[in-house]
């Protein structure tokens, strides 16, 4: 089936010559789905996550409704709202509006925190038709009678799941509350946990549901990789894995702020550039950073969710996550600033010991195991998920055959204890803290000369037994 292309979606020619100019040619799945609903003037329902375009499916549609409304006297009132978690994703879609409405005169406005807002408010009494905004800025210019929105025909809620996650859920409500109520109105939302489809349930009457590329799938074009690493090596392992030139721009992604800065001190240290963003920062500092990643002045742009969200970089090919995240979803949103628009691109995910669980949860999600690299310097000595120390001049066992079968009852034990490894042996000594065989360190008191205690049952074993033995490696609880 041949694809369409945009001038086959009843699009006008001045936005048609705007997108080719852009060099865009043939929609995406949601925005052949999406441009004609809109056109129609229905309301939609979207569930699609970032990289999919879905601002030009809402962008584009909206820039001709508001161009054949007629010209009204007097400064332009608002007709359209945008409403976005992110100052960065805010400035995107700004951006897009400009660039597909250069043909047109629909004017837009990009406000948010963190800036005075004495240039916004200026611009804002000049009148203006497309209103893109974060909420806090919002509500306080609103309060502030600023902004009025009596006069919206066109209301998008962007990220809708980000703004829950984010702790704006409450400033959404208070904005619905202020808009008409004969609007058209626009929901994007990547996930639909029970409180976003309640808020949906609100805002949208009788709307057309476009559902692509579900949160759950990640892109066949994206390379996914798992390396096993203790917390206290994974700097290492990232300076090591950056010494291939090849990477020429990465996303790093960190749980927090402050890890985002002292990551970043650590990669000056070994030589590499690098650059953090996250709430933290001015809004100054934030565009700064974004700026030299994209044009390549820096190599490494260390990034919280929060921040990341809506980030769109052309021709990323790689994303780390140093870190993983507590929620399953955000994998499938970090890794999905790479592999865009078709392109390949490469994912690589650090996995301690304490991050079993959200490793557990992503590959649930995701439908499959992420492929372990199974010989790096920074694997930990003794683990049993990976085993590429093997004897010399014997080969390597295979990683699905490296892990012990579980054991079961104390018997099975005591004879898989029997069979360790000679360098197993020797943890375990060390373990119970000294150089004698651990038979003899599991000797009941008794035999070795010292006053017996009574247990606490027959059953009941030994201390010394309990405190000399291995525990079990936590990684072998996952599902291989």
């Amino acid at each position: 089936m041949t694809p369409k292309q945009f001038n086959q979606l009843g699009l006008i020619d001045p936005i048609l010559k705007a997108l080719e100019a852009e060099g865009y040619t043939h929609p995406t799945p949601i925005q052949e789905q999406a441009i004609p609903i809109v056109l129609q003037e229905k309301d939609l329902l979207g569930c699609a996550q970032t990289g999919t375009g879905k601002t030009a499916a809402f962008a584009i549609p909206m820039l001709q409704l508001l161009s054949a409304k007629p010209a009204t006297r007097g400064p332009k009132k608002i007709q359209a709202l945008i409403l976005t978690p992110t100052r960065e994703l805010a400035i995107q879609i700004g951006e897009s509006f400009t660039a597909y409405g250069r043909n047109l005169s629909v004017s837009n406005l990009v406000i948010f925190g963190g800036v005075p807002q004495g240039p916004q408010v200026k611009a804002l009494r000049s009148g203006v038709d497309i209103l893109v905004a974060t909420p806090g800025r919002l509500l306080d210019l609103i309060g502030q009678g600023f902004i009025s929105l009596q006069d919206i025909n066109i209301f998008v809620l962007d990220e809708a799941d980000r703004m829950l996650d984010m702790g704006f859920i409450h400033d959404v409500k208070k904005v619905v509350q202020r808009l008409p109520a004969q609007r058209q109105s626009l929901f994007f939302s990547a996930t639909m946990p029970p409180e976003i489809q309640k808020l949906a349930n609100t805002i949208l009457v009788k709307p057309e549901k476009v559902e692509v590329t579900p949160v759950s799938s990640t892109a066949e074009t994206i390379t996914q990789s798992l390396y096993f690493v203790d917390q206290k090596e994974k700097k290492k392992l990232l300076v090591h894995i950056l010494q291939d030139k090849k990477i020429d721009r990465v996303l790093v992604f960190t749980r927090t702020k402050h890890g985002a800065d002292r990551l970043v001190k650590d990669l000056h240290k070994a030589g590499i550039s690098a650059e953090a963003i996250h709430g933290n920062k001015s809004q100054n500092a934030r565009q700064r950073a974004l700026s030299n990643f994209k044009n390549g002045a820096t190599r490494v742009l260390l990034a919280t969710d929060i921040a990341a969200r809506g980030i769109d970089i052309d021709d990323l090919a790689y994303v780390i996550n140093y870190e993983l995240g507590d929620v399953p979803e955000t994998y499938v949103h970090r890794i999905g600033r790479t592999g865009r628009a078709g392109n390949s691109g490469t994912a690589i995910a650090f996995c301690d010991v304490e991050e079993l669980d959200n490793l557990k949860g992503i590959q649930k999600l995701i439908g499959f195991k992420i492929p372990v690299v199974e010989a790096h310097p920074f694997l930990p000595a003794d683990s049993d998920v990976v085993q590429f120390r093997a004897p010399k001049n014997k080969e390597v066992v295979p990683r699905a055959n490296a892990i012990p079968a579980p054991v079961q009852g104390n018997n099975n034990r005591r004879n898989h204890q029997k069979k360790k490894k000679p360098q197993q042996q020797q943890a375990a000594m060390a373990t119970a803290g000294s150089d004698k065989p651990r038979q003899e360190q599991n000797r009941p008191a008794k035999q070795q000369g010292q006053k017996p205690h009574k247990p606490a049952t027959e059953q009941a074993e030994p201390m010394q037994q309990q405190a000399g033995r291995r525990k079990p490696d936590p990684r072998n609880d996952l599902d291989w």
